[in-house]
C-alpha cells in the first residue's frame, strides 16, 4: 500500500483487487457527467483481514490530506471500522449500530464514516424481488456470509415499513463463529417480530448444501461471501440443489462467479430467477459518490449514470 499526497481532487477505492473493477473505467465518464473537473479515482489494495495499523494508516492519510476527498470501502468494511473508528469525527447511525462502514467523506472539517449498504442493497433488491413477494409466498431468505453486506440485507428486510411483508425466516450461514455471533447480536437488536431466525456455522465444504436442502421454494438465496470474486469458488459445492422457483442473488458482478453459474445450470429445471451484482455495484458507487461530493443523485442524474455504466459492462 503506497499512499502519496494527492495533487488533485481524489476519491479512493479501498478494496482487494481494485484495478480489475469496472469502476476504474466508469468513474472518469461519471466525473465528466457530474461536472467533477480534475477529479480522479485511485485504488488502495489491502489484503483481506490485514493488520489494524494498515487500515489506520489509510484512514489517517485520507483525513489529513487536503485533496483526498473520501473513499468507498468494500470487503474491509468491518475490519476497517474496528481498526480505525476512533479516527472519525462522525459515524452515521448505521455505521455505529452495525460496526462497519462503506463510505468515508468529509464535511465541515469532519471526517465522516457511513454504512451505505442498507440503502444500496435495498435499491438493488427492489429491482428484482416482486412486490409483496414474502406476503404472497411465505418464503425465506438464506444468506451465506455474515459480513457487512449480510448485515445490511437483514437491516433492509426488517424495516418496520415492511410489516406484513417480511420473509418468514432469515437463515445465516458463515464459516467464522465470531462473525456469526456478531450478526446474531445485531439481528436480535433489529428484530421487529414476526420473523424466525437460524444461524449455522459452516466451515467445511458441503455444509451450506445441507442448509440449502431445507430452504423453502420461492426463497431468496444469496452469496454474500468473498468467494467468486476476492477468491475463486462458491460457498456451495457443484452437487447443490436450489429450491424450486427461488431467487438467486450473486452480489458480485466480476470474478469467476461460480455460485451464479451453479444457479444458471439449474435455472430451467428449477425455474430460478438469477441476478448478478451489477445493480448493486451501480447503486453502491453512486450513493457513495453523492456523499463524498455532496451531490443529489436522484432521478434523472442516476438514470444518466446508470446508462453510462451499462456501456462498460462486459
Amino acid at each position: 500500500m503506497k499512499l502519496e499526497k494527492a495533487k488533485q481532487s481524489t476519491m479512493y477505492f479501498i478494496g482487494v483487487t481494485t484495478a480489475q473493477s469496472s469502476i476504474m473505467k466508469v468513474f472518469p465518464e461519471w466525473a465528466k457527467a457530474l461536472g467533477l473537473k480534475n477529479t480522479v479515482l485511485k485504488g488502495i489494495d489491502i489484503a483481506i483481514h490485514e493488520h489494524a495499523m494498515v487500515y489506520r494508516e489509510a484512514v489517517d492519510f485520507i483525513k489529513n490530506d487536503p485533496l483526498s476527498m473520501g473513499a468507498l470501502v468494500t470487503t474491509h468494511k468491518i475490519d476497517l471500522f474496528n481498526a480505525a473508528q476512533d479516527i472519525f469525527d462522525y459515524l452515521d447511525p448505521f455505521a455505529a449500530a452495525f460496526g462497519e462502514l462503506s463510505c468515508i467523506s468529509k464535511l465541515g472539517g469532519q471526517l465522516r464514516g457511513h454504512a451505505k449498504d442498507p440503502i444500496t442493497c435495498g435499491l438493488a433488491m427492489e429491482t428484482f424481488i416482486p412486490e409483496n413477494h414474502w406476503k404472497n409466498t411465505g418464503a425465506e431468505v438464506f444468506i451465506m456470509g455474515a459480513g457487512g453486506s449480510a448485515i445490511a440485507m437483514g437491516a433492509y428486510l426488517m424495516q418496520r415499513k415492511f410489516r406484513g411483508n417480511y420473509p418468514s425466516k432469515i437463515i445465516i450461514a458463515n464459516r467464522s463463529e465470531p462473525r456469526l455471533n456478531e450478526i446474531k447480536r445485531i439481528f436480535n437488536m433489529l428484530d421487529p417480530g414476526g420473523i424466525a431466525f437460524a444461524y449455522h456455522l459452516t466451515p467445511g465444504p458441503g455444509q451450506n448444501n445441507e442448509v440449502l436442502k431445507n430452504i423453502k421454494p420461492n426463497s431468496l438465496i444469496i452469496n454474500a461471501t468473498g468467494l467468486g470474486k476476492d477468491r475463486p469458488g462458491s460457498p456451495l459445492t457443484d452437487d447443490c440443489e436450489f429450491p424450486q422457483n427461488s431467487l438467486i442473488w450473486e452480489i458480485k458482478y466480476r470474478g469467476d462467479l461460480r455460485f451464479m453459474h451453479q444457479a444458471l445450470e439449474q435455472k430451467k429445471d428449477k425455474n430460478l430467477m438469477v441476478e448478478d451484482g451489477w445493480k448493486y455495484f451501480v447503486h453502491g458507487w453512486t450513493q457513495v459518490i453523492a456523499e463524498v461530493f455532496h451531490i443529489d443523485m436522484s432521478g434523472r442524474i442516476f438514470a444518466e449514470l446508470d446508462n453510462i455504466a451499462q456501456g462498460f459492462r462486459k
